[in-house]
């Protein structure tokens, strides 16, 4: 299932449901990822972020998610795939996509996660800023998403 979202959601309802949607497969394994301060901010700085705000193409990026998951299945052996990414804005702390996946054996798991992830980072079509005190920023892919996304070629 590949579901975008404008409003926060709460990944464990979704993970519950896939967990019982899964319970023949040996692995289930799941990545969150959240709003997040600067690179090397801690809880005690003064981050200029106020939110995140995510635009998207409603056709096209369905579609780019889609062909994601789609390569993630003929990669590997899995039994199902969860993709929940939100769109709009975002504070800090909220979750911004929910991947799990359901695997016979957990390297399939673990590497399917992997796979998607790389691929959401760097050929799902959204459009990253960042709203901040400073000045809004829009966001690029960095060097090191497509490093990380070209092993799998």
């Amino acid at each position: 299932m590949i579901s975008i979202f404008d409003k926060n959601f709460d990944p464990e309802h979704y993970l519950s449901t896939f967990r019982q949607q899964n319970l023949g497969s040996g692995a289930i394994c799941n990545f969150v990822g959240m709003v997040r301060r600067d690179d090397g901010c801690d809880d005690g700085c003064d981050d200029d972020l106020i939110s995140l705000k995510l635009e998207h193409h409603p056709r096209l990026t369905q579609k780019s998610i889609e062909d994601i998951a789609s390569a993630a299945q003929l990669r590997l052996r899995l039994d199902d795939i969860l993709i929940i990414h939100r769109i709009g804005e975002m504070a800090y702390g909220e979750p911004i996509v929910l991947v799990a996946i359901a695997s016979k054996h957990r390297r399939d798991a673990f590497a399917a996660a992997d796979f998607i992830m790389d691929g959401l980072k760097t050929r799902a079509l959204f459009w990253k800023k960042e709203i901040r005190r400073s000045g809004d920023i829009w966001i690029e892919p960095r060097v090191q998403d497509y490093a990380d996304a070209a092993r799998w070629k």
